[in-house]
């Protein structure tokens, strides 16, 4: 019975941290930043709950499964957002699931060896997130319409971005958040597997 409420607890609150992961569009001056941050974010809180959940049955497929609960739930979220006048063409893509495939196939293909499943799986699965992400990026609204269509509260003085960040990371956010998604996924999946050792 825990394991299954840690599912669910893990579960949700991957959709908590992750449901936000479109607002990058608002901030224009620092979307590629805000990007990148988002999207090693969604990859950490994939990767942790469909490792343990894969791990705890054993049955490559789960991990999918787990995605695929991320994706209703931000769904129904982004529905109840959508009812309050926010717009709803966020997260309509679900990025999660061939991502969470690339860590079902390293373990089905490895015959369940949870260290192919931490370094393969990790690494496919850090790695191809972003850009999953940046091809929903790319399906919603017009950035600049969005912000001013839906503008945020003003902000301070200090918060205020000096000048855009593009150029700072080689103009390329989704090699960036690759790079360190593909390290860090591997930790995650580790903690993962670590997990189911109670």
């Amino acid at each position: 019975c825990t394991h299954y409420l840690f599912i669910v607890v893990v579960a949700v609150n991957s959709t908590l941290l992750t449901i936000n992961a479109g607002d990058y569009i608002f901030y224009t001056d620092w979307a590629w930043t805000s990007f990148v941050v988002f999207s090693i974010s969604q990859t950490l809180m994939l990767v942790v709950g469909a490792t343990y959940y894969l791990t705890f049955t054993g049955v490559p497929g789960t991990a999918t499964y787990y995605a695929l609960i991320m994706t209703v739930y931000t769904w129904i979220a982004k529905g109840a957002w959508f009812a309050l006048g926010y717009p709803y063409d966020f997260i309509v893509t679900p990025v999660w699931l061939p991502s969470a495939m690339l860590l079902d196939l390293a373990y089905w293909a490895t015959k369940k060896n949870k260290h192919s499943l931490i370094l393969f799986g990790g690494v496919l699965c850090g790695m191809s997130l972003p850009l999953f992400n940046m091809v929903n990026l790319i399906t919603v609204a017009d950035p600049l319409e969005t912000a001013f269509k839906y503008p945020r509260p003003t902000l301070p003085p200090y918060m205020t971005p000096i000048e855009p960040q593009v150029g700072k990371f080689y103009n390329s956010p989704v090699a960036l958040g690759a790079g360190a998604g593909a390290v860090l996924a591997c930790t995650f999946a580790a903690l993962g597997c670590k997990l189911n050792t109670w």
